[in-house]
């Protein structure tokens, strides 16, 4: 029996043990690159999927989104849209039907992709709408993965530079780990509806927001 909590406590998170993806990470930076990852991920039928822009430290100017994370459950792909644009193969993949994308935070990632090239989104599924179907009332994907996982996942990397020549390691773990969370996520949440086979613990408001 899987416990969760409505709202998970943000203090506890540094004490939990890290979870990071595994798997291979492969690097795309060019069109042909693109289209080779794309005819592989299209034999999948659930992808976590995720963004990343670097940041601007400008009131009111926003960058491009530079890289677009898709996961299956061993393989991650990094596509460096600041390289390669969102090319006609990964549009087809955004649109296709079949293929069910998963992510947190949906509306500003494909807002953002939607700049880059247009295109009209096609089975894509909003994490912070699933978990509500546990009485989950977290929206970070941070808070929701240690709540269900009992791990930490790191954002160190987040403010870093995505449009940078080489990505580093870390950047390359953290992009994909994060796409990949959502997959994992999206799995253990349609397991624990199906069985269920979970408590959830409905915590008291701290005092301050009961006044």
């Amino acid at each position: 029996m899987k416990v969760l909590v409505n709202k998970y406590d943000k203090s506890k998170i540094p004490e939990l043990p890290r979870g990071v993806f595994e798997g291979r990470i492969i690097v795309v930076q060019s069109e042909m690159e693109v289209d080779k990852a794309v005819d592989y991920l299209l034999t999948f039928s659930r992808l976590g999927v995720d963004t990343e822009t670097r940041p601007s430290f400008r009131r009111g100017a926003q960058n491009k989104v530079a890289l677009l994370q898709i996961s299956t459950s061993d393989t991650c792909f990094l596509f460096r849209l600041d390289r390669t644009g969102l090319t006609p193969s990964l549009v087809r993949l955004l649109e296709h039907k079949d293929v069910c994308k998963i992510g947190l935070s949906l509306r500003d990632d494909l807002a953002l992709l939607r700049k880059r090239a247009d295109f009209v989104p096609n089975s894509f599924v909003e994490l912070q709408e699933v978990v509500k179907q546990l009485g989950i009332e977290d929206q970070s994907l941070q808070k929701i993965y240690a709540n269900v996982f009992g791990r930490k996942i790191s954002k160190g990397q987040r403010l870093s530079n995505w449009e940078a020549d080489v990505l580093s390691d870390g950047q390359k773990l953290y992009a994909a780990t994060d796409a990949w969370a959502c997959l994992r996520l999206h799995e253990e949440i349609e397991s624990l509806l199906n069985s269920g086979d979970y408590e959830l613990q409905v915590l008291p408001e701290p005092i301050a927001e009961q006044i």
